[in-house]
């Protein structure tokens, strides 16, 4: 669809940072519920962390405490700060956009990335 483009992956050692960007220049950012989902290899789609428009935040038990979602409702950008990185979190990371937190955790999504690939190495 193209309504979402991330950025932002990349190879990093294990212990290192990394930040994802999703920017959304065509829908009208603010109201929706923002997300970042990850699918590694021979698994399912996970849920990471999401931020509704009232900037609440929700945060996947693995990644609590390392990775922190941020919005930026007037460049239509959602980020994704990842630190402390593990071998685990290697995955493609999608960003996904749609009305509420609940569309989000039931993977209901309207509008999904094209993802980016994040490779952590031991």
């Amino acid at each position: 669809q193209g309504y979402l483009v991330e950025s932002g992956g990349g190879l990093v050692q294990a212990g290192g940072s990394l930040t994802l960007s999703c920017a959304a220049p065509e829908l009208t950012f603010r109201w929706y519920t923002m997300g970042w989902f990850r699918q590694a290899p021979g698994k399912q789609r996970e849920l990471v962390a999401l931020v509704d428009s009232s900037e609440d935040k929700e945060y996947a038990d693995f990644v609590k405490g390392r990775f922190t979602i941020s919005r930026d409702n007037a460049n239509n950008t959602v980020y994704l700060q990842m630190s402390s990185l593990k071998p685990e979190d290697t995955a493609v990371y999608y960003c996904a956009a749609d009305a509420t937190a609940d569309r989000l955790q039931s993977l209901e999504v309207n509008f999904w990335g094209q993802g980016t690939q994040v490779t952590v190495s031991s």
